[in-house]
């Protein structure tokens, strides 16, 4: 192996894809942390005030990206006795990822020496096994640093050239200072429920929990059932953030890179890693709808998380989760853990009497394609009901537009007919709206299925309309004229229903010819 690499520790076979320095949002700030992304989770490793030296490259912008998570050198637990106070000189020699491996803290502003508060491990610094955490460095290559601040220290160390000659001092006195808590430590995120049963076995879940620390300075975060997006929560004028958001929609991660660029590079691998991670969850849950079915319904055709629109000022986006079945759109507001959590959708919304009605770049959106939006209508006795989502990826806008226009499709053919009372001249009714053989409306009389009042192919219907209220108004060029219906409700449902029986036709005669 290379040694310039580091090495890698986010657990057995964890490869990392990405490593390199980012800014994550901690209280309203952000603070200087160093991201590793593997094909589980997101580790982040923190760089106090800010600052960290020597890591410029860590992202792997020359040569593809690190080989593993960086992870700190426990070598400040094993320091010496004979060392402590002593001056020391300890011969560095930079590595082209990853510099002089250390971080630093203190400076003349905060009336501290200049601390080695970080050893990444594998990197130089831990490599000479000669330097710990609360290691003061008095000068470099013979220049003097007591007196420095730490923006001094800092250039200092990175014109230092290649080989760097440390003095140093071991300050026990200052370790409780270098090893404070940090700002990654205070990043919320979910801790799963210990009930089951839950999706998978103790074996596909990763087994580590959800957050490790180091003196606080490391964060774990599996990826698992999480959703990558972009300006959601935070605004995001120069389009270099990315959101990371925890499975229960409760906790969020708001990463910052230098640029627009950077910041993608960033979100392709994360939302590649999420989406990998996702496949084993859907067919989880398959297996699982298979044996008892979730909302009603038996098969699920496609599932994900999307960004909805809201109505409020503050957030103009939330993250959902979609599912579209065999016959039902199932709206949820997080990603369910517990199997049973599947049962209980916040909305469901029929496909028979649901449709598409704009989909690709959002009108309001800032750049060009920026938002890959896409909306439904449901007719429902309460109206209309119109959902805006947003996509991530162009490939994601066209899989949820392709499976909610083919799932309408293909739930009209399965449903073949609806039914439905009304009032046509003063009569109680029934409207039978069939797949095959359009429109009946029959009287409510002492037999069975009453006597047809009158019966119409789709091809023969010249005009349907409707009041918002309860009136369907319906013309097929008959001796009846303009047939109207008391629907006793609202019409929107048979509507939307009547549509997509249309809608489902025209598509197979396309198909057909």
């Amino acid at each position: 192996d290379d040694p310039r690499m580091a090495v890698a520790s986010a657990g057995p076979a964890q490869r990392a894809h990405k490593s390199g320095f980012v800014e994550v949002l901690v209280r309203e700030q952000w603070h200087r942390v160093l991201a590793s992304l593997s094909e589980e989770a997101l580790i982040l490793s923190c760089e106090e005030n800010g600052h960290a030296q020597g890591h410029e490259h860590v992202n792997g912008e020359a040569d593809g990206g690190a080989r593993g998570a960086f992870t700190f050198s426990d070598s400040e637990e094993r320091v010496p006795e004979t060392i402590a106070n002593r001056k020391r000189c300890v011969k560095v020699v930079k590595q082209d990822v990853g510099g002089l491996g250390i971080s630093i803290k203190g400076g003349k502003e905060n009336k501290m020496p200049i601390l080695i508060s970080k050893i990444f491990r594998g990197l130089a610094a831990d490599q000479t096994q000669a330097l710990y955490v609360g290691d003061a460095i008095l000068s470099v290559n013979g220049v003097n640093l007591r007196d420095a601040t730490h923006d001094e220290a800092v250039q200092g160390l990175k014109r230092a050239g290649r080989e760097v000659v440390l003095e140093v001092k071991y300050m026990r006195e200052a370790t409780p200072y270098v090893k404070k808590g940090s700002p990654v430590s205070e990043i919320g995120w979910e801790t799963p429920p210990p009930e089951s049963p839950r999706l998978g076995s103790p074996h596909s879940d990763t087994p580590m929990p959800p957050s490790l620390s180091l003196h606080g300075d490391r964060r774990y975060i599996p990826l698992r059932m999480c959703y990558v997006t972009r300006a959601m929560t935070t605004p995001d004028p120069e389009n270099r953030q990315v959101e990371l958001h925890s499975p229960d929609a409760k906790h969020t991660v708001v990463l910052r890179c230098p640029d627009s660029a950077s910041a993608q590079s960033w979100f392709s691998p994360m939302q590649s890693v999420t989406s990998c991670l996702l496949e084993k969850v859907l067919s989880e849950v398959r297996e699982h709808m298979a044996r008892n079915g979730i909302g009603g319904s038996r098969e699920i055709r496609h599932l994900g998380w999307l960004a909805e629109k809201t109505e409020s000022e503050r957030q103009r986006w939330k993250p959902v989760v979609l599912v579209v079945t065999e016959k039902d759109l199932l709206l949820y507001d997080s990603m369910a853990r517990m199997k049973e959590n599947w049962l209980n959708p916040t909305h469901t919304y029929p496909l028979l009497s649901t449709r598409l009605v704009h989909s690709g770049p959002d009108r309001g959106s800032p750049q060009p394609g920026g938002e890959l939006s896409f909306a439904t209508r449901t007719g429902t006795r309460l109206g209309i009901e119109t959902h805006v989502f947003r996509a991530e990826t162009c490939k994601d806008l066209s899989l949820w537009t392709r499976h909610i226009v083919t799932g309408c499709h293909t739930s009209a053919e399965m449903i073949k007919e609806v039914t439905t009372s009304c009032m046509y001249k003063g009569l109680d009714c029934r409207l039978v709206i069939h797949y095959e053989l359009g429109f009946s409306v029959m009287s409510e009389g002492d037999g069975t299925h009453g006597r047809t009042l009158f019966s119409y192919p789709f091809e023969k219907l010249r005009m349907s309309s409707d009041d918002g209220v309860r009136m369907l108004y319906l013309d097929f060029g008959g001796k009846e004229g303009e047939i109207q219906l008391d629907l006793h409700s609202c019409p929107k449902p048979i509507v939307f229903i009547l549509h997509s029986f249309l809608s489902a036709k025209i598509n197979r005669l396309g198909l057909v010819a």
